[in-house]
């Protein structure tokens, strides 16, 4: 039996992709943010950013290892022609992986769904005030 192709995500390597997917759509977990934005490329986008702030360059590395992991565990889902960027939190490094794997899946359906017509980016409907 072979196995079934996996398929190819992107990687975003320029600064100014990371910058046009934080003007997209926001979303988090208590491990990461997840930020995604439409994209002109057949294939979706991924790339994964840690602040020094969460930590020391060995836990920086251990958490986007991690996230690397789970993306690659969640391939299929990426939608195409989105870029993603994920955020990493500290939490990242002592969350269970089926909790990561199973956050990636989340965001990506609410981060990707259409909006309802008559709603605001907030999902609220304009006709209220």
């Amino acid at each position: 039996m072979t196995a079934a192709p996996h398929p190819t995500l992107r990687r975003l390597t320029k600064r100014r992709e990371f910058v046009r997917a934080a003007r997209g759509k926001r979303a988090g977990r208590t491990a990461f943010g997840m930020q995604a934005i439409a994209s002109d490329h057949a294939e979706a986008g991924i790339g994964i950013t840690v602040t020094k702030k969460v930590g020391t360059a060995t836990e920086r590395n251990r958490i986007r290892r991690r996230l690397r992991a789970a993306i690659r565990t969640c391939a299929a889902a990426f939608p195409l022609r989105h870029d993603f960027v994920l955020v990493g939190r500290r939490e990242a490094l002592t969350a269970p992986f089926g909790t990561l794997t199973g956050d990636i899946a989340a965001l990506l359906d609410k981060l990707t769904a259409a909006r309802p017509a008559g709603t605001d980016t907030a999902g609220h409907r304009k006709d209220r005030q």
